[in-house]
């Protein structure tokens, strides 16, 4: 009779399972032709004498109030809910969740973008990411999904018998997540502005309302829904431009199959380049600058008293020949933006002199596309140790964002939402190929892109430039700055200092395409900061709200309050990142590289000496997370230019092996896998219950077996 109710339940549990897919199906089929169908408005809109700025406004509100619109919908105080989405979520759309969970603003804005700077260097991020993807299906999402806690931190705790390593995994959390979730408001600002028009820090605070509405309501569950609706729009939108300028210069329309045949043109052009005097002529005006700057170091008092000299005869001569007032208010300005003392004026021709040299090289000092690495193994002392330190580099920061993947928080939290442990290895399958989708197209943007402008913007005259130009220009000179250096009327490549992060956003207008594909693609890129940003305030409120008020200070606290301290939690650090965003910290890729390596040093060795070594303790888990993120941490605030400032640190820099700082946690970790297991060995093991639990996750046949 038993066994008769059991397989009753089951089969009504699989039944409203299926019903529940169904819906799902029809609900998303139905939003995806609408948003299709709203494009296409706006298109014939445009045609008929639309306003950019307004399209650029309805895209923002629309998207955004969506985005609320399924928040307010999915609301709910109910922990499970809130916590893990009911642990009820399919595997295709939990794989588009953590999809647009893990496509962040430096997947969809700074990959392409980095690729588009460096090259072959910049497959790192893509080898690493989906690299890392590997690790979560074969090392963690279905063992974690075992165990059956609510975040990582929970995990830690349990399996490591305390609060003590729940406590460390809280600080790793937040110290990663807070830091990567800086990089996606950063993007949501930079977004907004282009959209909108607003001020960068304004723009911010307006995308910070999209993110709390879905996070802030209804927790994993609101989220969840969100991102699905939010990876469809990232990903028509990153894919329709692309597809576009391969059409538009080969008639193909699958831009990874033609990326080959490009980057033999690209490489074409390159060499083209590299023999134009115009860009030689170019270059030796970089050179000369960067000599001048690097003769005022050498005597800075005598520097400033030429300048401000200079600065005030070029104004009197001006006001003299009753010039332009655009002009004397000019010469105004650069006199009085004049550093005022010798230390900032060392740090303003230091400056100059760095920048400068940057782009007194071949490329606007880009490495050619195709060029493997920097140096030549068969080349001068110089060349062979140059080449060996840029391979290295390449290898290390392919293992950091590796294993940093494998071990963010609130990507490993995705698959705690599953309903079974099949539909968590199901959904990591998912999961690849939705990112897939994304990355298999980015080095192809980043080559169509390159093309076309070393071919068709390349000599155009600086009055017929295109507009995009000058609108980029205006939302930040930072990221696209263009100026006629050696005057003769004509756009050389040097003469362009260009950011990474506005590659992809810009793409629709280099391929000539109409506004609202900018638009959309803006929307897109929004939509991936969005979802990310999500993610991550949801895992630093939880770690808050959950792990350390409900599981360490109050484990009587009713679900009602949990949950009301976890939405306030997350208001708190929303504002926080939003106002850390707003200062400009750092560009968005190294922010997110950060993170990796944070994630990489604290939470993988313990993840995984957890689940694969049953005598791994408390002791060992614990200073093994300090002693990783300690030694990763460190090297950044030594090395890293952007940290050192912030901290103080005044000596030289000293790299170990040659290592860059986005890729600290190539010490981290294995220093964090040597500390767990010494000290484990040296101390007690874990109690009999949490070895054999560690047996029965690995190999659940043998309590079988035992029964």
């Amino acid at each position: 009779m038993a066994g008769m109710t059991f397989e009753h339940g089951a089969s009504t549990a699989a039944a409203d399972n299926r019903a529940f897919k169904s819906q799902l199906h029809k609900v998303y089929g139905w939003y995806t032709g609408g948003f299709i169908a709203f494009i296409l408005v706006l298109a014939v809109l445009e045609q008929m004498g639309l306003p950019r700025n307004w399209i650029g406004f309805i895209f923002l509100i629309a998207t955004v109030a969506l985005y609320a619109g399924i928040g307010i919908m999915s609301r709910t105080t109910d922990a499970a809910e809130y916590y893990v989405a009911g642990r009820r979520v399919p595997a295709v759309y939990n794989g588009m969740a953590t999809g647009a969970d893990w496509m962040s603003a430096a997947s969809f804005i700074g990959m392409a973008g980095t690729l588009y700077l460096t090259g072959y260097g910049g497959l790192a991020f893509i080898m690493g990411w989906t690299g890392g993807y590997c690790l979560v299906a074969l090392f963690l999402a279905p063992y974690l999904r075992k165990f059956g806690q609510f975040t990582i931190p929970d995990f830690l705790g349990a399996r490591y018998e305390g609060n003590l390593p729940r406590f460390i995994g809280i600080v790793a959390a937040i110290l990663c997540s807070f830091t990567y979730v800086v990089a996606q408001i950063y993007g949501v600002g930079l977004i907004t502005t282009r959209l909108s028009g607003l001020a960068f820090e304004v723009g911010i605070f307006v995308g910070l309302g999209g993110i709390l509405v879905c996070s802030f309501l209804g927790g994993m569950r609101a989220v969840t829904w969100t991102q699905v609706a939010q990876y469809i729009i990232l990903i028509i939108a990153y894919l329709v431009p692309v597809v576009w300028l391969s059409v538009k210069q080969t008639s193909i329309p699958l831009p990874q199959a033609i990326y080959g045949m490009q980057l033999q043109k690209v490489t074409e052009a390159e060499n083209r380049l590299k023999a134009d005097p115009k860009e030689q002529e170019v270059i030796a005006i970089f050179k000369q600058r960067a000599d001048e700057a690097a003769a005022k170091l050498k005597d800075v008092p005598a520097a400033m008293a030429a300048d401000k000299a200079a600065a005030e005869k070029k104004l009197a001569d001006l006001k003299a020949a009753n010039a332009p007032v655009a002009d004397i208010q000019a010469a105004e300005k650069a006199l009085a933006s004049l550093p005022t003392d010798l230390a900032a004026a060392n740090k303003a021709y230091a400056a100059a002199k760095t920048a400068n040299e940057a782009r007194a090289k071949p490329l606007a000092g880009m490495p050619p596309h195709a060029q493997i690495f920097s140096g030549d193994p068969n080349g001068d002392e110089k060349a062979r140790k140059t080449y060996d330190e840029s391979r290295r580099n390449f290898l290390a920061l392919v293992f950091c964002l590796m294993v940093g993947t494998a071990a963010l928080p609130h990507i490993l939290m995705r698959y705690y939402t599953t309903p079974s442990v099949k539909e968590a290895r199901e959904s990591v399958t998912w999961s690849l190929f939705f990112i897939f989708l994304l990355y298999f197209t980015a080095p192809a943007l980043a080559v169509l892109v390159k093309y076309e402008v070393l071919t068709a913007l390349v000599g155009t005259p600086f009055d017929k430039l295109p507009e995009w130009i000058s609108a980029w220009g205006r939302v930040d000179p930072a990221l696209l700055s263009v100026a006629d250096v050696n005057k003769d009327g004509i756009f050389q490549l040097g003469e362009m200092k260009i950011g990474g992060d506005i590659i992809v956003l810009a793409t629709p207008a280099i391929g000539g395409l109409p506004y609202v594909i900018s638009g959309m693609v803006a929307a897109g890129g929004l939509a991936a900061a969005l979802s990310t940003a999500d993610g991550l305030l949801l895992t630093i409120a939880n770690a808050l709200s959950h792990d350390l008020y409900y599981k360490m200070i109050d484990p009587n606290a009713p679900t009602a309050r949990r949950v009301a301290i976890s939405k306030a939690l997350l208001l708190v650090v929303a504002l926080l990142a939003a106002l850390v965003a707003a200062q400009k910290p750092a560009d968005i890729l190294f922010l997110v590289s950060a993170a990796f390596s944070f994630a990489a040093a604290a939470f993988f060795p313990a993840l995984v000496l957890g689940i694969f070594w049953k005598r791994a303790n408390k002791w060992g888990a614990s200073l093994g997370m300090v002693a990783g993120l300690g030694v990763t941490f460190y090297y950044m605030v030594t090395t890293q230019p952007w940290l050192r400032g912030i901290f103080g640190v005044t000596s030289p820099i000293e790299l170990w092996w040659g290592i860059q700082p986005i890729s600290a946690g190539l010490f981290g970790v294995p220093v964090g896998f040597a500390v767990i297991i010494i000290v484990s060995l040296l101390t007690g093991a874990p109690r009999k219950e949490t070895q054999e639990l560690v047996e029965h996750v690995r190999y659940p046949e043998l309590r079988l077996a035992k029964a």
